[in-house]
């Protein structure tokens, strides 16, 4: 199971990670050709985009997901529904899409409107849910090699791109959004045959009203629950704006909160992997098995981020060509830390998603969202840009550990204790932030410390049997 799961994580999270390591060699190149007001522009739009993208496939993901857990022999069906309506569905959410965009693009890119709305939705326009479909089948039948694959050749087409768009035709921020364009409709367009010839899942259009809107009744309060991840980690660019916070000032909290996104598709990674499994042990409802695997899951992430976190000021002094973008290195590692919410988040997501209690998802996500909307408003005037680093973090500590003291997950008869890692979470990341000034040696010197224990604890946890532990004392 371990093994699997391991090589599985392997697969899906060094993937991307592997162009996205890569990219990293550009960074000195082209942060010489772009300013903290490009990233600004860059990730004020994208910020509006990312508003209503969770509506794309409006939370009908989770139908795809159980429906071939629940119904191995049958699931087609209800794939190729799904599609045919979400092939309609994109060319409505194109249009609001380019709508939402001429509102939002700031004054500073008014010449390029037109362009950013069309390069933003002519993959959706052409191909629809296509891209989306085939990485949840790949994923769920196992083949996670399908996905690598493709995700390594088009991050390096990414790199590409970027670097002979920004670079060599000087085209600033626009360069991200052909880049986009392009790697967005190439990969679509390797998961279409695939998907409607090979596996015969071609979307039925003339699909069960009936159906489709008992799949909504479930999917539809997801969108929220997807909604929040949004509104914690984007709309606090928006309410910068919104707040008059400069561009250059956005661009450097966005140019940190990319390294905490490196981390976040390092949790989807994880994610991808478990989701199978998970599926299996929520089936049989052993949950003992699922908290094995959190726990792992969890000790990880702690290691990778802390030792990261605790060199960025050498990582950011050797990668980023700009000095004013190289100061956001403070921000970043709360941003990164604050990624450590998502292993023990899946323990309580997983069980509500599984059993379709997605009405108390709200509980969790729409609260956490509107934790993040309101500290960014009272502080953002207050204290600036930190007050968004901070409400992202706040807000990513509820969403992780909040869903074990809802009664829907009150039924799981084993203790997760998310308050312990919750304060182990908040302690190593008020370490990482001032470990980071120490002098190199004495880092160095923490960080074998640290890769020591770590490797000393999962040979213990290799040769015990967790479970029959956990059983054997009767801790439940």
């Amino acid at each position: 199971m371990y093994k699997k799961l391991a090589s599985h994580t392997l697969i899906y999270g060094l993937s991307p990670y592997i162009p996205r390591i890569l990219g990293l060699f550009i960074l000195p190149i082209i942060t010489k050709d772009l300013t903290d007001f490009d990233y600004g522009v860059y990730g004020i739009i994208l910020a509006y985009i990312t508003a209503i993208e969770v509506l794309k496939d409006l939370g009908l993901n989770l139908i795809l997901y159980n429906s071939f857990t629940k119904m191995p022999h049958q699931y087609k069906w209800m794939w190729r529904s799904i599609y045919g309506f979400l092939t309609i569905w994109n060319l409505v959410y194109a249009i609001l899409a380019i709508g939402l965009i001429y509102i939002a693009v700031p004054a500073e890119a008014r010449d390029n409107v037109w362009l950013i709305a069309v390069l933003n939705v002519l993959p959706i326009v052409f191909f629809g849910p296509t891209a989306v479909l085939g990485k949840i089948f790949f994923q769920m039948k196992e083949m996670p090699v399908q996905i690598a694959v493709r995700t390594i050749i088009f991050g390096i087409l990414t790199i590409l791109l970027n670097l002979y768009t920004i670079s060599y035709l000087k085209l600033g921020y626009m360069g991200w959004f052909w880049t986009t364009c392009i790697v967005g409709f190439i990969t679509n367009l390797s998961f279409w045959y695939p998907i409607n010839i090979k596996y015969n899942l071609r979307p039925i259009l003339n699909f069960k009203r009936r159906l489709l809107k008992k799949s909504l009744k479930v999917s539809l309060p997801t969108v929220p629950h997807y909604y929040s991840n949004y509104i914690i980690q984007s709309s606090d660019k928006v309410i910068l704006n919104v707040l008059n916070i400069g561009p250059g000032d956005i661009g450097g909290y966005n140019f940190a909160g990319m390294f905490g996104g490196y981390f976040s598709q390092l949790g989807n990674a994880l994610g991808q992997a478990a989701r199978p499994l998970f599926n299996l042990y929520y089936k049989e409802e052993n949950y003992i098995k699922i908290r094995e695997i959190i726990y792992a899951m969890q000790l990880f992430f702690f290691t990778i981020t802390f030792l990261v976190a605790i060199w960025l000021k050498e990582i950011f002094i050797i990668l980023v060509n700009n000095k004013t973008l190289a100061a956001t290195y403070p921000m970043a590692i709360i941003l990164i830390m604050a990624i450590n919410y998502r292993p023990m988040y899946f323990g309580a997501i997983g069980v509500i998603i599984y059993n379709e209690k997605t009405k108390s998802l709200l509980k969790i996500t729409f609260i956490g969202s509107l934790l993040s909307v309101i500290l960014n408003f009272i502080f953002i005037p207050i204290i600036g840009i930190w007050a968004a680093v901070f409400s992202t973090y706040i807000s990513m500590m509820y969403l992780g550990y909040s869903g074990y003291y809802l009664k829907e997950f009150n039924r799981v008869n084993v203790k997760f204790y998310p308050v312990l890692w919750l304060l182990a979470t908040i302690g190593l990341t008020f370490c990482a932030f001032f470990i980071v000034e120490f002098d190199v040696m004495y880092k160095f010197i923490i960080s074998i410390f640290l890769i020591i224990i770590v490797f000393f604890v999962l040979r213990k946890i290799k040769r015990l049997k967790i479970s029959k532990i956990f059983l054997k004392k009767g801790i439940k």
